[in-house]
């Protein structure tokens, strides 16, 4: 099965932060998924909604069917820590610790599973098989 990814790193934004967002559109589809992150009152959501379009972008570059894609794994690491110091009284420093995340996103389209398939073959073979049965009924009257 053919997958399309996106990765975004060092987005400066706190991994824990993001991690609900990402949480919020795994496994859904991506149509889906776009739609809702335009909606939601998260700084997180903006990035993620643009990482998806291009990882829906990289898809059509490898020729992918794009109208059934849906999230497949969507991950959200710790990128590297830019350490600051702040001011605090007596002379003394308090350590602060701005965190960046690393984000991926893999995509793959979703087949459908085995039992529809063929229940479609076998509702196909009943139809043929009624019309037949129809225009004898209309040649015999």
């Amino acid at each position: 099965m053919s997958t399309a990814t996106a990765t975004l790193q060092n987005y400066r934004h706190s991994p824990r932060k993001v991690r609900v967002v990402a949480n919020f559109v795994r496994g859904k589809k991506v149509d889906v998924a776009i739609q809702s992150l335009k909606f939601l009152d998260k700084k997180a959501g903006l990035p993620l909604k643009c990482l998806i379009e291009s990882a829906v972008s990289n898809a059509k570059n490898l020729n992918i069917d794009i109208s059934n894609l849906f999230i497949k794994e969507i991950r959200v690491d710790g990128g590297s820590i830019l350490y600051r110091r702040l001011p605090a009284s007596r002379g003394r420093a308090h350590p602060m610790r701005k965190r960046t995340s690393h984000i991926s996103v893999v995509l793959e389209p979703r087949v459908e599973s085995a039992k529809s398939v063929k229940s479609v073959k076998s509702d196909s073979k009943t139809k043929t098989a009624s019309k037949k049965e129809s225009k004898a009924k209309i040649d015999n009257s």
